[in-house]
């Protein structure tokens, strides 16, 4: 089966950031988390993706196509969520609706109306009224109704009480149980990660750290267990420990 997204040596300059041969994949049936603290590079790695920003050097196939090649088709098949995002936030959900939906041309109505139900989403009320967290579910609900391939989503559980965070959790490994569509999310919060993932990606100062399935991911860091540490790290203990290995050896 074709992999859904290979990331090959993606490159980006900044003034004081650079994002550096970045390389991974996302396999079919697949939950990839991308982790990193604050300025890793997470989003602009997500966004140089999609070509948000324009990247200075690398290659990006999704769903077997050429994706800067291909834009307008491989967006068909890809459901999108990025934090932040205010649309027009006088207008009502409805009308953003009923604008987005133009777009794809394998909308299904009827998904996008459950997934309001099941999100208690009111259209009638106007984007701004929202809470960060009721933003973040009327995104989702959008990138999940019209049949998408592959997810491409940018701290989607951010903000979210601990029942809406395990609500979407549970969606994300409902979506890739066909074994057909796989989801890429970037995250801060490890416990997700620990519950859903199946493969993960550490990005640190704009370098892929180690992308590889959690397991290996897991094991491949216990030259950062000390005396006493008899079972295997969690994802939060391998981060806490690499960043501060980091300052420490920047400090030197």
């Amino acid at each position: 089966m074709t992999t859904l997204l290979q990331v090959e040596q993606l490159c980006k300059h900044y003034p004081g950031f650079v994002l550096h041969d970045v390389s991974f994949s996302v396999e079919p049936g697949r939950i990839m988390g991308l982790i990193g603290k604050n300025g890793a590079g997470k989003s602009t790695i997500l966004k140089s993706i999609l070509n948000m920003v324009r990247r200075d050097a690398g290659a990006v196939t999704m769903l077997g196509l050429d994706y800067f090649q291909n834009e307008k088709e491989c967006k068909q098949k890809i459901g999108v969520v990025f934090g932040g995002v205010d649309f027009y936030p006088l207008k009502k959900l409805s009308t953003i609706t009923s604008v987005t939906r133009r777009f794809y041309s394998n909308w299904d109505q009827q998904r996008y109306e459950k997934y309001l139900r099941q999100f208690s989403l009111d259209e009638s009320k106007p984007f701004k009224s929202l809470s960060n967290g009721m933003k973040v579910k009327y995104l989702l609900a959008l990138a999940l109704s019209h049949h998408a391939q592959l997810y491409l989503l940018d701290e989607p559980t951010s903000g979210l009480d601990p029942v809406s965070r395990d609500e979407i959790l549970q969606i994300f490994t409902h979506i890739v149980k066909d074994g057909n569509r796989s989801v890429l999310f970037s995250t801060h919060i490890t416990s997700d990660l620990d519950r859903c993932a199946n493969d993960i990606t550490y990005i640190q100062n704009g370098r892929v750290l180690k992308s590889a399935d959690k397991e290996t991911f897991l094991n491949s860091f216990d030259h950062l267990k000390t005396l006493g540490d008899n079972a295997p790290l969690t994802l939060e203990q391998i981060m806490l420990r690499t960043e501060r290995r980091a300052l420490d050896e920047t400090a030197l």
